[in-house]
C-alpha cells in the first residue's frame, strides 16, 4: 500500500476501490509494523487533542508568550453567537477554531502539528466545524484525518512543510491542502476530487511568505491559519461541485517547492522581511 506521489495514491484507490483514508490507514499499519487497532488508537488520541485545543480557548482565552495574540477565538465565537457573522456557520466556526489552536500553541499548550505547530489550526478548525454543522460521527472524522495525513506525507516526501525552507505556503499552504482533501472525502467526494482540492489550495496560496513579527509564531500566523481554513473550504467546495483542477497535485506540489526555494531568505522565517519588516513590526521586535 505504499505510494510515493499523488498519481500512485490515486492508482491504489482505483485498484482497491477505496478512499484515500483507507490506503493511508493500511500504509501506516504496514510500514510502522504495528496493528491497525494501534494506528486507530493513535489517531483518536490526536483527534481528542485537536478538539481540546480548538475549544478550550473559547471559554478560557490563552495569552501568547510573546503577547501578540490571545482572546481572538472568544471574540469570533461571541460574534457568531450574536448572529452578526457574515461568513456562514461552517466558515465562521472554522476560523474561530483555527485561531483558538494558535492561542494554545503560542502559550505552550498541547496541540497536534498538522503538519507544523505554526499551521496547526487549519485541519482541526475545518473538520470540527464540519462535524458540528453536519452532525458527523467521530469515526468519519478519523477517516478524514487519515486522508489529511496522506497529503501531508506527500508534501513532506516530495517538497517541504517548513517555513524556513519554503515560506508560509509550505506551512499553512500544505495544512490547508490537507484540510481541503480531508473535507472532500468527509463530504462524499472521490479520491480524485480530494487531490483536485489539495492542488487548488496550493495554487491559491502559492508564493505566501513566512514573516513572523518579532520572530514569533504568533502574528501573522494566527490570521493565516484562519485564512487557510477559508481557502481549504473554498477549494473543497469547488472540487465537490465537479470543477476539475487542470494542474495535478504532484505538479502543483513541485511548483510550490520550486517557488519556495527561490524566495529570498528574508521571506523564509527570518523575521527580516514582509510583516516583520514593517515599522510596527520592527517596533515590536525591538521591545
Amino acid at each position: 500500500m505504499d505510494f510515493k506521489n499523488g498519481a500512485e495514491l490515486l492508482a491504489l484507490c482505483e485498484k482497491h476501490q477505496c478512499p484515500i483514508s483507507e490506503i493511508m490507514r493500511q500504509r501506516e499499519a504496514e510500514l510502522s509494523e504495528t496493528t491497525p487497532d494501534d494506528i486507530e488508537t493513535r489517531m483518536k488520541k490526536a483527534w481528542a487533542i485537536m478538539q481540546e485545543s480548538a475549544l478550550t480557548p473559547i471559554s478560557s482565552p490563552r495569552k501568547s508568550i510573546g503577547g501578540l495574540i490571545g482572546g481572538e477565538a472568544r471574540l469570533l465565537s461571541e460574534h457568531r453567537n450574536s448572529g452578526a457573522a457574515i461568513c456562514g456557520n461552517v466558515l465562521s466556526r472554522a476560523i474561530t477554531y483555527a485561531c483558538a489552536v494558535l492561542e494554545v500553541n503560542t502559550s505552550m499548550g498541547l496541540i497536534v502539528a498538522a503538519p507544523t505547530a505554526g499551521s496547526s489550526g487549519i485541519v482541526p478548525g475545518l473538520l470540527l466545524a464540519l462535524r458540528e454543522e453536519y452532525h458527523i460521527a467521530d469515526e468519519k472524522i478519523i477517516d478524514a484525518l487519515f486522508n489529511a495525513g496522506a497529503v501531508g506525507y506527500l508534501a513532506m516526501r516530495n517538497a517541504t512543510v517548513a517555513g524556513a525552507v519554503g515560506g508560509c505556503q509550505a506551512e499553512t499552504g500544505v495544512a490547508a491542502a490537507m484540510a481541503a482533501s480531508a473535507a472532500v472525502e468527509l463530504m462524499g467526494g472521490s479520491p480524485e476530487q480530494c487531490l483536485f482540492a489539495a492542488s487548488t489550495v496550493l495554487m491559491n496560496m502559492l508564493g505566501l511568505v513566512c514573516d513572523p513579527v518579532g520572530g514569533l509564531v504568533e502574528c501573522p500566523c494566527q490570521a493565516r491559519n484562519a485564512a487557510g481554513a477559508a481557502n481549504a473550504l473554498t477549494a473543497a467546495e469547488m472540487a465537490l461541485s465537479g470543477i476539475r483542477q487542470i494542474i495535478p497535485f504532484d505538479e502543483m506540489l513541485a511548483a510550490m517547492y520550486s517557488v519556495g526555494k527561490r524566495m529570498p531568505s528574508e521571506l523564509r522565517e527570518t523575521a527580516l522581511g514582509g510583516c516583520a519588516a514593517t515599522p510596527s513590526g520592527c517596533n515590536f521586535s525591538c521591545k
